[in-house]
């Protein structure tokens, strides 16, 4: 298993998160401000430049508006050969 945050499954969920904000309707500023961080969080892990821990990853679901459990199977079935 690769380790680095540069690994196209990590990309992949990188990906999946701009487009879930996108899909909102939110701006990363906007997202940023729901979370109560700059603007360079969301920026750096849409890019892949960040590694979220899975508490992280749960509060940016939540703060789109979208259901963690519902990404996480969105996540598995992109991420499965």
């Amino acid at each position: 298993m690769e380790k680095s945050i540069y690994s196209a499954e990590y990309q992949q969920l990188c990906r999946l998160l701009r487009e879930l904000r996108q899909e909102a309707g939110l701006t990363q500023v906007q997202l940023a401000e729901r979370l109560g961080v700059p603007q360079s969080f969301v920026s750096k892990y849409e890019t892949g430049e960040r590694r979220l821990d899975v508490v992280e990853l749960r509060h940016i679901v939540e703060s789109i508006g979208a259901s963690f459990a519902d990404f996480v199977s969105k996540i598995d079935s992109h991420l499965r050969p």
